[in-house]
């Protein structure tokens, strides 16, 4: 429950603090003292958004706190989000000058997002606004997963349908991808077919190019080498022949200058190295002879080659090898690109399966409620003074049982105010008092199977009057057994009720205007009701209808 609520420099309140009790709290006060801007305090510890506008005093911050006894629902919350789990948790909310906001948890840093979360395990707060979340279908379906005890259920079953509807995403792109693959996999098959048709070798078009300028080149090869051997060795005045001349000029002198040795000795090995070249030129020229057949198969293989560089633009036969391999990767991945499809494909129907049998279990849980829940509404309704109305839900399975994020259901509550008219959709039939009613008399079915230890009514008593809203204040009270109720009225019927009641009021010091708050005693909770009853002049017959409604309880 909420036990303590503290306000610094919001709207037109400077300084405000407040305790709140355990049952029904209820807060009165005249119009603009600052009732709703209570709860405009409060609903800011909840997650909603704020900006500087918000400031009494722009020249400094805004801060907000709450003191709540925790509750055993939030234990998973705290945990996931590595914050202190005490008996009681106390969340602040600062605002700046600047508009820029922060929160704390247990003087831990958070979130909206996870301030958000943990206020609606705490408080479920009604407004005349939120009224109108009545007719639409997912509030609707909301109240069954309530009342069913869905919530551990559904939850389960939505983190299984996002993380399904995330991989039916990445389905369809690989199949989109695939898709693309398939309608260029001929030409790739065309491209690789031609690649490895050539058979290509890294170092193959060097080798041909040398080839060629050989066999184009045969008779100047000849005659060059023809020439080189006729100097060697065959000549009449050889290199050979003059080496062995110089050998023997030096002879006769080798014996008286070991230097002269030496040179001979190496005279000997150039005669024998010129010797081995002649040999070599002798074999390139056997080997020389013209082969027209050899040059234009050469000439024909450079021709592909060159053709398929231009074709593929690259330079050299190892880039033309680099693009055949990457075309077989390419071809290699149409085939694992399919095994992958096929393998999310069967795990899709599977998960698809296990979150029909879920859906279909929740769709159970639903239908089960809502006889007893149609019967203690219609109830309730006939308790507020609405003794003709009829109440009825209709639960559908989604055409084709389309799945959602909350299963196969569709959910419609019908409604009728008045005897001999069948109950038609909400929002075709109820004005805004029937609405007021008709969600007080919903809640207070709800409130059993909900476990949110506060709730807030801000002018629940809208459209009533009279002996109706005594009918709601008895529901009320009713409902705060098992909740901490704060409850914003206008009216005596329901004033009374309180447990602890709190009057809000302006006070106007050094030329501006403040709200205040103040717990009532008893006289002051009779002098209270009886100016709600007869107007601020309290009269005699005021007073005895406050005391009279006090002590009727």
């Amino acid at each position: 429950m909420l036990r303590h609520l503290s306000i610094q420099n919001y709207a037109i309140i400077d300084d405000l603090k407040v305790d709140f009790d355990r049952g029904v709290n209820i807060i009165t006060g005249e119009t603009g003292a600052g009732k709703s801007i209570l709860l405009g305090a409060l609903s800011l510890l909840l997650g909603e958004r704020a900006d500087s506008k918000v400031l009494y005093d722009q020249a400094q911050k805004c801060v907000i706190e709450a003191e709540f006894d925790s509750v055993s629902d939030t234990k998973a919350l705290f945990k996931d989000n590595d914050l202190d789990y005490e008996p009681v948790t106390i969340i602040r909310r600062e605002i700046a000058q600047s508009g820029k906001s922060r929160a704390f948890v247990n003087d831990t840093p958070v979130t909206l997002t996870v301030l958000k979360a943990l206020g609606e395990k705490l408080v479920n707060m009604h407004s005349q606004h939120e009224t109108l979340d009545l007719v639409q279908s997912g509030f609707q379906q909301e109240v069954l997963d309530a009342l069913a005890r869905n919530q551990n259920l559904l939850a389960d079953y939505r983190k299984a349908f996002f993380a399904y509807k995330k991989d039916q995403a990445k389905l369809e792109a690989m199949i989109a991808e695939y898709n693309k693959a398939r309608a260029e996999a001929d030409y790739v098959h065309f491209q690789l077919n031609e690649l490895s048709e050539a058979k290509l070798e890294a170092d193959e078009q060097g080798l041909l190019e040398a080839e060629q300028k050989t066999l184009e080149n045969v008779e100047s090869i000849k005659v060059a080498v023809q020439a080189a051997m006729q100097i060697l060795q065959e000549g009449e005045a050889s290199a050979i022949d003059l080496l062995h001349e110089v050998q023997v000029q030096l002879r006769s002198v080798a014996k008286v200058h070991t230097g002269i040795a030496d040179l001979n000795k190496r005279i000997d090995a150039a005669i024998v190295e010129l010797k081995d070249i002649s040999g070599e030129f002798e074999d390139i020229q056997d080997k020389a002879a013209l082969d027209p057949e050899r040059l234009e198969q050469v000439q024909q293989r450079l021709s592909v080659l060159y053709r398929l560089q231009k074709k593929y633009s690259v330079t050299d036969t190892a880039q033309l090898i680099d693009i055949q391999t990457g075309l077989e990767q390419k071809v290699s991945s149409y085939g694992s690109s399919t095994e992958a499809i096929e393998l999310l494909q069967k795990q899709l129907e599977q998960v698809e399966k296990e979150l029909r049998s879920t859906a279909d279990k929740l769709h159970q849980n639903r239908q089960k409620t809502i006889p007893a829940f149609q019967k203690n509404v219609e109830a309730a309704l006939h308790k507020v003074g609405m003794p003709n109305a009829a109440f009825q839900v209709d639960i559908q399975k989604t055409k084709n049982d389309t799945l959602s994020d909350s299963g196969i259901s569709e959910v419609k509550f019908l409604f009728s105010a008045n005897k001999g008219f069948a109950p038609q959709e909400i929002k075709e039939v109820a004005s805004g008092g029937e609405l007021s009613r008709l969600m007080l008399s919903i809640k207070s079915q709800v409130a059993a199977a909900d476990h949110l230890p506060t709730m807030i009514f801000d002018e629940i008593d809208t459209g009533i009057s009279g002996e109706v809203a005594l009918r709601v204040g008895e529901i009320m009270r009713t409902m705060s057994r098992g909740h901490q109720l704060l409850c914003i009225t206008h009216l005596p019927q329901m004033a009374r009720i309180a447990d602890r009641h709190l009057y809000i009021y302006k006070d106007v010091s050094k030329g501006k205007t403040h709200t205040r708050i103040r717990t009532l005693n008893q006289e002051e909770r009779i002098q209270e009701l009886a100016k709600m009853i007869g107007g601020e002049k309290v009269s005699e017959a005021a007073l005895a209808s406050a005391h009279e409604l006090i002590n009727s309880l």
